[in-house]
């Protein structure tokens, strides 16, 4: 006999991933049905509290739609400057070089006590996420094509000039670009509020063969003064999103 959809949401038979999902559609066809059921989806939605930030809207597909929340995260490291520079690339370090120190003004997310602060030549960090390893296959990626949502909070001091630059690049398995978010870069002038401003971007319909996504930022100040006088950064976010709730 199949399980039933209660059975299949019990502790002995909680689906997480896709793989396991495949495996129990190819058990026989009562399984398949159980197992593509969307009221099924709907109610493991519902029991693990998944649900659109507005209420009036309902997923396409409901089996898509849980997987994406069940999976989504942060998926940049270190992305506050907590544990120094680990797990990003230093492309470029002018001036006096990257450092990190503690918010001039309080972020919107009180539990930011740290940012990254580039100096008077340019200085760009990165970082390179394999989504094959973060567990998003290359199936997934191709057939549902979810949203991935990027996020970056960026200040200026308030007695220097800066600029704040991004680049955000969906690549294929040859690491070759598909898709590209590099908006222009965006300056402050001296004697600015010096408050947190946040840039964000969602991909959307970027076609198949998206293996990796390269997220790159940084900046300067712009009066060339020794020390670290530029454009500061932190609580950078790639996620991957349900479609329909991005």
């Amino acid at each position: 006999m199949p399980p039933s959809g209660n059975e299949l949401m019990s502790d002995g038979y909680i689906i997480y991933n896709q793989n396991v999902v495949r495996a129990c559609r190819l058990v026989c066809h009562e399984w398949k049905e159980v197992a593509d059921r969307d009221s099924f989806w709907r109610e493991r939605c519902r029991r693990e509290g998944y649900h659109f930030c507005h209420a009036s809207k309902v997923p396409t597909n409901w089996k898509h739609f849980y997987f994406a929340c069940k999976n989504r995260r942060n998926l940049l490291r270190n992305p506050r400057g907590e544990d120094e520079f680990n797990g990003w690339t230093i492309v470029e370090n002018g001036g006096d070089h990257w450092k990190i120190e503690a918010p001039m003004v309080s972020h919107p997310n009180e539990g930011v006590q740290k940012n990254f602060v580039t100096s008077f030549g340019m200085c760009l960090k990165s970082q390179l996420i394999d989504l094959k390893e973060e567990g998003y296959n290359s199936s997934f990626m191709d057939e549902i094509q979810p949203h991935i949502r990027i996020s970056d909070w960026y200040a200026p001091r308030g007695d220097c000039g800066s600029e704040y630059r991004i680049t955000v690049e969906l690549l294929n398995d040859k690491k070759a670009v598909v898709q590209e978010f590099t908006p222009e870069p965006v300056t402050f002038p001296q004697w600015n509020d010096q408050q947190w401003n946040q840039m964000t971007h969602v991909f959307k319909g970027y076609g198949p063969g998206v293996r990796y996504i390269k997220f790159t930022h940084g900046g300067k100040d712009t009066q060339f003064w020794a020390g670290w006088y530029g454009i500061r950064v932190t609580e950078s976010c790639v996620e991957i999103c349900p479609a329909d709730d991005s």
